[in-house]
């Protein structure tokens, strides 16, 4: 990496510039700028999330705190609280989010892993409610006193990267999320029984795609055929046949296999529904166990990647916030590839949190810093403004 560039800027030579460009033209916005483009803008948010401001007050602060080196940290030359804050009022989140989805496409290119136990794509699916203030956040209102947003988000399990997030108002059904997830000829997509909906199902398997879900407990289902299982592995039965309630048999026509599972670790039993025939039924299994790691994703997100406060009111903003959160995500997945760091992400968000300003080359920061060091790092200190 060049020397003598801070750590934030060689950071950012990682991002494709050109491929934002041809977004901000697709969506015009730029339209209008003299100073503050909307590259600056991104740069702005990128070092808000990667340095762990509060607010757009906190922000503007640490920026103006270093006006001398704006210029080298890509911020442009007018940054104030009103030019962000109006940036992120009226240029299109949209522009952001494409963004977004390209590095994540990229993401996990890099980390395409091919040491998972089932070939293919396999994603989890689920949802996250983010709390807001009923009072300033007026139109995510869904309960009496209560405003939110929901992430619902395809976990792409094999890379460890969200393959697809959907943003919407918290009163929106999880299983109408499942409208939007982009299904993929031959991959697996693995759902919590709060998905059950027969009707998408079957549009899972009309896209020749395969998915795992947990049945709920008033399951209607007749059995035509079952299959030798091993009870030492924890697979109780193996059933092929067919839903059976009226309306249920209509949505869904096709053969269905039902497999039973006890887990000896929770000494839990579980019933999932699949349309997959060929799959062994411990490979079923392996498949939904895999689901929590959307749920582990959620709570690390929570944990080390913390919203504590929108930086602005209105939706886009909090979308751009958003898309900007996932941008620096990304980001810092693919600088892990790039130069092959053997640290855990939060090694590297804490190692890059607290050396943005910093002029070392940015390979030296991962090679030289010691493990027990990084762990004494505060938490609070390092967080990304994400959930």
């Amino acid at each position: 990496m060049n020397t003598g560039k801070y750590i934030f800027a060689q950071m950012i030579e990682f991002l494709p510039q050109r491929v934002f460009d041809g977004f901000v033209a697709k969506y015009e916005g730029n339209k209008y700028v003299k100073h503050f483009s909307c590259w600056n803008q991104l740069l702005v948010m990128m070092f808000g999330q990667l340095s762990n401001r509060d607010s757009l007050r906190d922000l503007i602060l640490a920026i103006e705190a270093h006006r001398q080196k704006k210029y080298h940290l890509g911020f442009g030359k007018n940054v104030t609280r009103s030019n962000l804050s109006k940036a992120n009022e009226k240029r299109d989140s949209k522009i952001f989010g494409d963004y977004a989805y390209y590095l994540i496409e990229i993401a996990r290119k890099r980390r395409a892993n091919d040491n998972f136990e089932i070939d293919g794509k396999v994603y989890a699916f689920d949802s996250s409610t983010i709390d807001l203030c009923l009072n300033v956040f007026w139109w995510a209102k869904f309960r009496t006193t209560k405003a939110g947003i929901k992430l619902h988000t395809l976990y792409d399990i094999t890379t460890q990267i969200p393959a697809f997030i959907h943003i919407t108002n918290a009163t929106v059904n999880d299983m109408n999320a499942m409208d939007v997830i982009p299904y993929e000829s031959g991959a697996y997509y693995v759902f919590d029984r709060g998905y059950v909906d027969y009707k998408r199902l079957y549009n899972i398997t009309k896209h020749t795609a395969y998915f795992v879900i947990r049945a709920k407990k008033n399951l209607q289902f007749q059995y035509t055929q079952m299959n030798p299982v091993n009870e030492r592995n924890g697979v109780m039965s193996d059933q092929i046949g067919k839903l059976t309630g009226f309306y249920i048999s209509q949505y869904y026509p096709d053969e269905i296999r039902k497999v039973v599972y006890y887990d000896k670790e929770t000494n839990r039993t579980f019933v999932y529904l699949t349309n997959n025939m060929e799959l062994t039924s411990e490979q079923i299994a392996l498949l939904y166990k895999n689901r929590w790691q959307v749920e582990l994703f959620f709570k690390w997100i929570k944990q080390h990647l913390k919203i504590k406060s929108f930086w602005g009111m209105t939706e886009n903003a909090v979308r751009i916030q958003i898309y900007t959160a996932v941008i620096s995500y990304c980001l810092v997945a693919i600088i892990e590839n790039e130069l092959m760091i053997k640290r855990s992400t939060y090694e590297v968000l804490q190692i890059l949190g607290i050396s943005l300003l910093d002029k070392s080359p940015i390979g030296e920061l991962f090679f030289n810093t010691d493990r027990n060091d990084v762990k004494e790092l505060s938490s609070d200190q390092l967080t990304l403004n994400f959930f």
